[in-house]
């Protein structure tokens, strides 16, 4: 088997999508984990091979797992902010909040800035919601309240 084979190919998500072995597809197995339809071989993405080292050393820092798994620190971190890892000793700072820049352990906000985002979101929601309910008015229809739309001529 040539050298070009024996790699891992992997798409633009860093998702394997061909065995090394014998150039079979690879199936999503859930947790980052896929296998050959064919010869069964498993592989990991990024989240799978970042997963599977913190199992077996837990409060690992960014730099170690990253050394350990070639998963770059790019990825690490937007794994950590999209809630799917969380930093256990927050002395460095690695992440901080995006509206008021407190240290947190994962995601994008803190508890607070995250409590007042999704107010405004749902605020927001609940505005557009009411103005298209009064057929794109804000105010509602005014003039003949419940009277008959139409009326049938005899």
């Amino acid at each position: 088997m040539t050298r070009m084979m024996k790699k891992l190919v992997m798409d633009e998500l860093h998702r394997p999508t061909f065995c090394r072995e014998c150039e079979g597809i690879m199936v999503y197995k859930g947790i980052g984990e896929y296998q050959c339809e064919d010869c069964g071989e498993f592989a990991y993405d990024d989240y799978g091979k970042v997963r599977n080292y913190l199992e077996k050393h837990r409060g690992a820092n960014v730099a170690e797992i990253s050394d350990a798994t070639d998963v770059s620190h790019k990825s690490i971190r937007d794994m950590i902010k999209e809630k799917r890892f969380e930093v256990i000793d927050n002395r460095g700072g690695y992440l901080r909040c995006e509206k008021c820049g407190v240290n947190i352990n994962t995601g994008r906000y803190c508890r607070e800035c995250e409590i007042e985002y999704h107010r405004q979101v749902e605020a927001e929601a609940r505005l557009k919601r009411t103005s298209s309910l009064g057929g794109g008015k804000a105010g509602g229809t005014k003039g003949d309240e419940g009277s008959k739309r139409f009326t049938r001529e005899r």
